[in-house]
């Protein structure tokens, strides 16, 4: 695989922590807005850029993309983002809690994804995709990075180390994370990188879906746009971090549902007991198995054990917790059939914790929520390298990248 260096856009080191913001997809409007106050060069200005305007402003109006675009040359303008005058590959470690993971960011291949090399386990939504492709074509630059992974290579832990021994270039914590950044632009060093990376026969998104579509479609506009272009153009690649797959960490993703699909709690407890072991009420709130799952229904949690006959374990889909949730309980026992589209699922990340889960289900007065076992990477590969798509919301990695430390400029 080829990890390209690159000529980055990043704050002045002494403005990083002003400009830094969390993902734009991992908090909504009201929570963008409430972090921008008092926070002029927050990069949530360019990635949410809605939050400048109006609240009743629709999110993807033409003038929320020209808004984030004009927001990223001021800060150009102003120096508070300054471009570098050479390529690098950049070395990303990140520390929350006892967790650390470093990872090489450069730029990916367009061609690489859309031939399969850089490989996926979840579909897309055309809306999302939208979205992303008038933001990068408009703005004019991958303003986050696509978070892939690869299977551990002892050469590149052996190089993370001998990169990360001097003081970083860059350096936040934010929201519990301690972000450094290191520029890499020696030649020999990137050669040693360069041949590390090649020993691996591919990359895997674990989170940037949408990100990395989004990117090969602004690539076609592009290409459309400027038929001259060499082949080396900026938008012909797309911003990523490739972080080695042992080094990650992922936890649940749970599921709220707002009601029991015209069920009775004794009804519903008496349908699940053909698919599931259903344990008494006062089970723990978190389960710590495969092929458990806890419920939380009526003000109680129980635990619910897939039986033997549902677990097949030589098909990575079936296999999975979400994928036996949503093929023997949510489908067929309340309604669920399209996770993606019904109104009545939603999703809490892990890291919110089971509490954020009774308090949903004791809100809307009924319903259910279940705390899922967290998806193993060495699932997550599986899948992709079977050519797959796991159930969605299958994965919540944690810590969060930080956007605003590295743009791609597609000039």
């Amino acid at each position: 695989m080829r990890l390209h260096p690159f000529c980055a856009l990043h704050p002045r080191p002494d403005l990083a922590a002003e400009v830094a913001s969390p993902p734009y997809d991992v908090v909504d409007a009201a929570e963008a807005r409430a972090l921008v106050l008092g926070r002029p060069d927050s990069f949530l200005r360019v990635v949410r850029s809605e939050v400048g305007l109006p609240q009743d402003t629709d999110p993807y109006a033409p003038e929320v993309y020209a808004a984030a675009a004009e927001r990223l040359r001021a800060m150009i303008a102003d120096e508070v983002l300054v471009r570098d005058p050479s390529p690098a590959i950049w070395v990303y470690r990140l520390d929350w809690g006892l967790q650390t993971q470093i990872g090489f960011v450069g730029c990916v291949e367009v061609d690489d994804y859309l031939s399969g090399r850089v490989k996926r386990h979840e579909h897309t939504r055309r809306d999302k995709e939208d979205d992303r492709t008038r933001h990068i074509d408009t703005v004019g630059a991958h303003t986050g990075p696509v978070f892939l992974t690869c299977r551990a290579q002892p050469s590149l832990s052996a190089l993370q180390s001998r990169l990360t021994a001097d003081a970083p270039t860059l350096e936040v914590t934010a929201r519990s994370v301690r972000h450094r950044l290191w520029r890499v632009a020696d030649p020999e060093l990137l050669g040693v990188l360069e041949r590390a990376m090649a020993q691996l026969d591919a990359f895997y998104i674990a989170d940037g879906h949408h990100r990395a579509a989004s990117a090969a479609r602004a690539r076609d506009l592009r290409r459309a746009a400027h038929p001259t272009a060499p082949a080396d153009a900026g938008f012909e690649r797309f911003l990523a971090v490739v972080f080695p797959a042992d080094q990650l960490r992922i936890l649940p993703y749970n599921r709220v549902v707002a009601d029991l699909n015209g069920l009775s709690e004794d009804a519903f407890l008496e349908r699940i007991d053909g698919p599931f072991e259903v344990s008494p009420p006062g089970s723990p709130a978190a389960p710590v198995s495969r092929h458990e799952m806890a419920l939380y229904l009526g003000g109680k949690w129980r635990m619910l054990r897939a039986r033997r006959h549902l677990i097949d374990e030589d098909d990575p889909i079936a296999r999975l917790d979400v994928a036996i949730l949503q093929d023997h309980l949510l489908a067929p026992v309340l309604g669920i059939s399209d996770p993606r589209s019904d109104k009545r699922i939603d999703f809490v990340g892990g890291i919110r914790g089971t509490d954020e889960l009774s308090r949903r289900v004791d809100a809307q007065g009924g319903g259910c929520a279940f705390s899922m076992t967290a998806t193993s990477i060495e699932e997550l590969l599986a899948v992709a390298d079977a050519g797959l798509v796991m159930p969605p919301k299958s994965t919540w990695f944690e810590p969060k990248l930080a956007s605003g430390l590295l743009v791609h400029p597609l000039d």
